[in-house]
């Protein structure tokens, strides 16, 4: 059977029982992996005999939600990582460059089509999710993207506000400027600038839902004077502004649509200007969206490769001025995401379903194995229309944290 063929083939190292859906077991792998127990998978269903075998991508995720697929010893995470672990030594190293399912990557350019009405659609389906769901497991100020654990044993709420001071100091902030967060959220980024600086801030999302979270904190906040917020899509935007900001946001662009943002960012910054991009990134080369997340969680989603992001950028014209990789902070922050969810998991329960929990599980706990196991990171990519609009060195941007960091306590 084709599931059985497919564990025989990936697992070498650590060790995998797969109970079958007719009792039988099967045993895969050998020496230990370290990190990673031992699993004891069982499947209810025999079709998944085939499924998982000819799209384990999507089959393994869709049986984990359905719960034909239960993990009997060990967690999920256990098997996850056990199976990417196995999958980037199978490919000598790469990551998610080299694909299973490899027809996707030829679809890939459709996939990733994002008009102005697919955008808008595409951000609702994730984003307009209940505000009291996202308060389950986000922090207090909701950053839904990567925190920055400048030191060993941070809290999520100190992470998520050294991610804020860190980009800040990245931007150079000064009063009077004019500021667009691209992708704004529920606001909590806006805040932190306009709390920083005496600076205008405009933030601009597609979801209905953060947008009125952000509009009602900017009035609470006593800072609606010079914080507003808007349901626009960045191709709309007009305006010049002093700096821009965009986080966790590129990766719902797509690849088609690249040199079209960073034109928008060209034209949308004043000749001194100074833009900070924060995005997911994957460490190999180009690849594709895996199937389940692409379905169920981020239609139209696409993690690039730096060389796909540097490419769109050297033909906009604009200058890289900066690059900071980070590398295992998004992981440190999904499991502190995955740990509160779960925590919570009864409560989402009653504003959504089982099978709801069970898929943000799979997501929350896929994604933290592919930051671990599987070559994805977060790079923070400075960007001017100047050489120079930014200081020579890196030097200014540990003095302004420095500085923001004591203003802080």
């Amino acid at each position: 059977m084709l599931v059985f063929h497919l564990f025989r083939k990936l697992i070498r190292s650590g060790r995998l029982t797969v109970i079958d859906a007719h009792g039988r077991t099967h045993h895969y792998g050998g020496q230990s992996l370290a990190g990673i127990a031992p699993v004891i998978v069982r499947l209810h269903d025999p079709r998944l005999h085939w499924r998982m075998g000819l799209r384990p991508s999507l089959a393994i995720g869709e049986a984990w939600m359905a719960g034909t697929l239960t993990v009997e010893d060990g967690t999920l995470y256990d098997f996850l990582a056990l199976c990417v672990a196995n999958l980037r030594e199978a490919r000598g190293g790469g990551s998610q460059g080299s694909r299973i399912d490899d027809a996707t990557g030829l679809l890939r350019r459709f996939q990733q089509f994002n008009p102005l009405r697919r955008a808008r659609r595409n951000v609702a389906h994730h984003y307009d999710l209940s505000d009291e769901f996202y308060r389950l497991f986000l922090d207090s100020d909701r950053q839904y993207s990567c925190a920055y654990f400048r030191h060993p044993g941070a809290t999520l709420e100190e992470a998520q506000a050294e991610k804020k001071q860190h980009i800040a100091a990245k931007l150079l902030l000064q009063d009077g400027q004019r500021v667009l967060d691209i992708g704004c959220g529920w606001g909590g980024l806006a805040l932190t600038l306009a709390r920083t600086a005496d600076v205008d801030v405009t933030g601009i999302t597609l979801s209905t839902e953060q947008h009125k979270v952000a509009q009602r904190r900017a009035a609470e906040a006593g800072l609606a004077g010079r914080l507003r917020f808007a349901l626009q899509d960045y191709r709309l935007q007009g305006g010049r502004f002093d700096r821009i900001v965009s986080v966790g946001m590129f990766e719902h662009v797509g690849v088609n649509h690249y040199r079209t943002f960073f034109d928008r960012i060209r034209d949308l910054l004043t000749e001194d200007g100074v833009a900070l991009l924060h995005s997911i990134g994957r460490a190999d080369k180009p690849g594709s969206t895996n199937a389940w997340i692409r379905k169920y969680i981020f239609p139209g989603g696409y993690v690039p490769a730096l060389s796909e992001v540097l490419t769109a950028v050297e033909r906009s014209g604009l200058y890289v001025t900066d690059i900071e990789v980070l590398r295992l902070h998004y992981a440190e922050t999904l499991r502190e995401w995955r740990r509160r969810f779960m925590a919570q998991r009864d409560r989402a329960a009653e504003l959504y379903d089982e099978r709801f929990c069970r898929m943000w599980e799979f997501y929350l706990t896929g994604c933290e194995v592919a930051f671990r196991h599987q070559g994805l990171m977060v790079f923070q990519m400075q960007l001017a229309r100047r050489l120079d609009a930014v200081p020579l060195t890196r030097d200014y941007i540990h003095a302004e944290d420095t500085a923001m960091a004591r203003r802080r306590a």
